[in-house]
């Protein structure tokens, strides 16, 4: 029963707590990424027409949007280089995204002022930005074929460094935020060619289906994806990681059960005088296998539900009071999942009724009149 408890136990903690990174890992997203993005199927640039415009502001399932213009840029500030992403963002994006509520330091981009920029944390550790006094240059190479004259090769702006945003590792590493018109100025862009538009949407669990509905709006030119869809890979890697651990897990009950296995066996043994009287007397062969069946299966029972009373206690203490920590300010996620708690009974169960089906069938009629 022990062996039972500690597997069941161990199960569970390990679905809480990959079902608390997976959540922790949405909520970074949800900082970093739209609901839903807009680029062009083909190229890095799209021309925001009238007819997007229509498209956009006429569907009452979007609750705001923001025009972008993404690139890869060479940052200078003083004597130190870095590339990152440059990111013009219009008024609108703090509506889309909550990203000036992640700020580290500073404030967002303030309209009224031209040629600001807020910049990772990541960003700013490397840069050994002291202050915001000296600007952080940005360049911009310019397109084109043939000779390149190296005194005419780069687009670039000083800008203004006003904010330090934080979030997930790589996002505080890749981005510095300014306003649109900069990023078009450095691009060589007119003003309605961008990289993107990225959306926020009233109802989040309606997302797919507002995907699915603008991509055969717009057509082929465009192409919509879901925050879900942009983050792919990050995702699989967090499902295939749960799946793999309750694999690993799953194999530790098993072994645990072969303790379950064994004592049944070896009561079998202790009562074989037992069971031949019960023979006698009448007792057939297959109730006398549903004794043990039945005695296994409450042992797996009442070992599962005092691991499970043992797990959820250290799941509701953690999400309460933080126990365990990442880090010094961070507590370990975990998330209570209905989902989780039936995979435990069920694994368990299942795995217990079987080991105990196992150990039963080592009774036979020549074994008990020996």
């Amino acid at each position: 029963m022990l062996g039972v408890i500690i597997g069941t136990l161990a199960l569970f903690i390990i679905l809480s707590a990959f079902s608390g990174l997976r959540a922790y890992s949405y909520s970074m997203l949800d900082s970093s990424d739209p609901d839903i993005k807009i680029s062009a199927n083909k190229g890095k640039s799209l021309l925001y027409t009238k007819e997007l415009d229509e498209v956009l502001v006429s569907n009452i399932k979007i609750a705001d949007f923001s025009k972008v213009v993404e690139e890869r840029a060479f940052l200078k500030y003083g004597d130190k280089n870095h590339i990152a992403y440059i990111k013009g963002v219009d008024v609108n994006y703090t509506d889309v995204l909550q990203v000036d509520s992640i700020l580290w330091k500073g404030h967002w981009i303030d309209p009224d002022f031209k040629n600001t920029a807020v910049i990772g944390y990541g960003i700013d550790d490397k840069l050994r930005i002291q202050n915001f006094l000296r600007p952080l240059v940005v360049f911009m190479p310019k397109p084109g074929t043939g000779i390149i004259n190296p005194n005419n090769a780069y687009r670039s702006v000083n800008t203004q460094v006003v904010g330090v945003y934080g979030g997930s590792e790589e996002f505080r590493n890749k981005f510095v935020f300014t306003e649109l018109h900069v990023a078009q100025k450095l691009m060589g862009y007119e003003d309605n060619r961008i990289s993107a538009v990225e959306l926020k949407v009233r109802n989040s669990d309606l997302i797919d289906e507002i995907s699915q509905e603008l991509q055969l709006e717009l057509g082929e030119t465009y192409k919509v994806q879901t925050r879900a869809e942009l983050n792919e890979l990050i995702l699989k890697v967090i499902n295939t990681e749960n799946f793999v651990s309750y694999l690993i897990f799953t194999l530790i009950v098993i072994i645990a059960l072969f303790n379950l296995i064994g004592a049944i066996i070896m009561m079998i043994i202790d009562k074989r005088k037992n069971l031949k009287t019960l023979l006698n007397i009448g007792a057939s062969l297959k109730e006398i296998k549903k004794i043990f069946v039945f005695q296994g299966f409450l042992l797996c029972l009442i070992g599962m539900g005092i691991g499970l009373f043992l797990g959820l206690s250290l799941v509701f203490l953690q999400k309460e009071f933080g126990l365990f920590k990442l880090s010094p300010d961070l507590p370990y996620p975990v998330e209570f999942r209905w989902f989780n708690l039936i995979t435990v009974i069920l694994t368990i169960l299942s795995l217990g009724f079987l080991a105990a089906k196992i150990a039963g069938s080592r009774i036979t009629k020549a074994f008990i009149e020996k």
